[in-house]
């Protein structure tokens, strides 16, 4: 299976420049775009968004996803605010030339999550009225936190509004206590793609194919064409202040800098690849 790669560029530099670079020089041809010069996707201008157009286009890439926060609010928060946000969001992917948003289904109480059922619901129902004939095809992913971080809320979801795809990200589900096979079994008919971060029983992000995340498993299953590296890897910021025999005593999966975790993770996933 031959997968194309799409990655969070901003986790290897803040700037566009800087996120071209990593990925040209990471051969990687799909940005799924999240902050970019300093500001979150979803605050940009239109402007901005024809700027960072015609760049990537110079540099022969293409946005895959829009990596948006929406959805990643508390269910008692202002929820028109937030859709009016939205709204303004799909006028950002269609500039940007992508057909996928990352969506989230909100922070609910964890305890209580099932009781919010309705009105994560009704929430989502009005993100698909919205995106209604926009050509958009709006991705949920699983989320500490949020009323969809098991692999049975997901499905719970999927099932109630098949339109909405999925966003497997197996490192949160790690974080969530939730096996990546049982989650996979789930939820496989409604994936879209995949982001690939793994996971330690304490849910520290490390390489793919270094946790319990079980991603070489999940490549041999998934039968889609992308993956983003999402690296989320640690990065320590007194790593150059170090004498050279002090570095030893820091984890093996920490790095001097985020170009250098960024290229790091994108290695990991191609050598499983």
């Amino acid at each position: 299976m031959k997968f194309k790669l799409a990655a969070f560029a901003d986790e290897a530099d803040g700037g566009l420049e800087g996120q071209i670079a990593a990925m040209v020089e990471n051969e990687i041809d799909y940005l799924e775009i999240r902050g970019v010069d300093g500001e979150n996707i979803s605050d940009i201008s239109t402007d901005k968004a024809r700027e960072i157009q015609k760049k990537l286009n110079a540099s022969g890439l293409a946005v895959w996803s829009v990596g948006s926060p929406y959805g990643k609010t508390g269910i008692a928060d202002d929820f028109a605010a937030h859709l009016e946000k939205f709204k303004r969001g799909l006028e950002i992917a269609d500039i940007l030339g992508t057909k996928h948003i990352r969506i989230f289904s909100f922070y609910v109480p964890h305890d209580n999550a099932a009781a919010y059922f309705d009105e994560v619901m009704f929430r989502l129902d009005k993100f698909l009225s919205a995106a209604k004939d926009s050509g958009i095809i709006l991705c949920h992913e699983n989320e500490k936190g949020i009323f969809g971080d098991t692999a049975s809320r997901c499905e719970e979801i999927h099932k109630n509004f098949p339109e909405i795809k999925a966003v497997f990200d197996p490192a949160n589900f790690v974080q969530c206590g939730q096996d990546t096979k049982a989650a996979w079994e789930l939820l496989k008919p409604y994936v879209e793609y995949m982001h690939i971060k793994d996971a330690l029983p304490d849910g520290s992000v490390v390489p793919a194919g270094k946790g319990v995340g079980h991603i070489l498993f999940l490549l041999e299953q998934y039968r889609g064409e992308v993956l983003t590296v999402e690296p989320h890897l640690s990065v320590f910021s007194g790593f150059d202040k170090l004498e050279e025999n002090n570095k030893l005593i820091q984890s093996k999966y920490c790095y001097p800098s985020s170009r250098e975790a960024f290229d790091a993770a994108v290695l990991a996933l191609k050598k499983l690849i």
